[in-house]
């Protein structure tokens, strides 16, 4: 069997930077366990596998797909930079003609649309409640140690905590956090946490001027210590930021290794635009 493979790296514009992922062209559909099987053998954050939804579909021709993510360890209901990268295999290797895409996934319909060099994509946007300490000491112990929290919250629609470090703090800081995410596992102890945030004020003045705010994301539940740059942690960063700031049009950056930038644009029905660009670095076959 032989299956049409692609590594894209998303939120960026250069190879060997932004947030890798896998993507498969289903031709036809696939045992359920290989699936599970490709993304381990992938090793990425994500593989995503895009099928078609009916018989005569046509990856240059349709506008409406399947599309399921898997990281190395298990199915996600969520993945931002995997859509990012699957809209990019359909509009620039199969070349489809359609202005918008939409994805059939466990997180509902999602839209990818291509605007000038980036990639939009129309995302649900997850709100955050406060979030008492108490109950998330030990975990927020072993993210930051005795860094300076100045906000903390949950989705509880994503179970995603996010830990914001007080405004004294420089991006560079951030930067250089050093995170043992292994010890995540045995510090939650809710049960309720999936993925953790850090996240800092963007500065209006210095070298990084521009970005309005900066993060990290880490999900060791899901077999991803760090993620380079994550759309799905973005869903709930930009609802919590733009109620800061009072902004709904924002620039974000992910301060991981790799490093990525987000536009951000809240949209009135409730949802947000995430755009970001694409480079296309692999292009094969998976036989088996």
């Amino acid at each position: 069997m032989q299956i049409p493979i692609f590594t894209v790296d998303a939120f960026t514009n250069r190879p060997f930077s932004g947030n890798p992922a896998a993507v498969c062209l289903l031709e036809n559909d696939l045992d359920e366990d290989l699936h599970q099987k490709i993304a381990t053998e992938m090793n990425l954050s994500e593989t995503a596998f895009i099928r078609k939804l009916y018989p005569g579909d046509d990856f240059t021709k349709s506008s409406c797909f399947g599309l399921r993510w898997f990281t190395p360890a298990n199915e996600v209901p969520l993945c931002g930079h995997a859509t990012l990268a699957a809209s990019a295999v359909l509009f620039h290797i199969q070349k489809n003609t359609n202005s918008v895409l939409t994805f059939v996934t466990l997180s509902g319909e999602l839209k990818a649309r291509q605007v000038e060099d980036h990639i939009v994509l129309d995302l649900p946007l997850y709100s955050t409640y406060p979030q008492v300490l108490q109950e998330v000491e030990e975990l927020i112990k072993a993210a930051v140690g005795d860094m300076i929290v100045q906000d903390l919250r949950y989705s509880p629609d994503t179970k995603k905590l996010l830990v914001r470090l007080s405004d004294a703090y420089e991006r560079s800081v951030l930067e250089e956090l050093q995170v043992n995410a292994q010890r995540f596992l045995s510090a939650e102890k809710t049960g309720k946490v999936k993925g953790l945030i850090l996240t800092l004020k963007g500065n209006s003045s210095g070298k990084h001027k521009g970005h309005d705010f900066y993060s990290r994301y880490f999900a060791p539940w899901y077999g991803v210590l760090e993620d380079p740059v994550t759309g799905s942690a973005h869903a709930v960063l930009s609802s919590y930021w733009s109620e800061q700031l009072g902004k709904k049009e924002m620039l974000a950056f992910q301060c991981s290794r790799r490093g990525g930038e987000l536009k951000i644009s809240l949209r009135n029905d409730g949802r947000v635009d995430i755009a970001g660009q694409i480079a296309i670095v692999l292009r094969g076959n998976l036989t088996f």
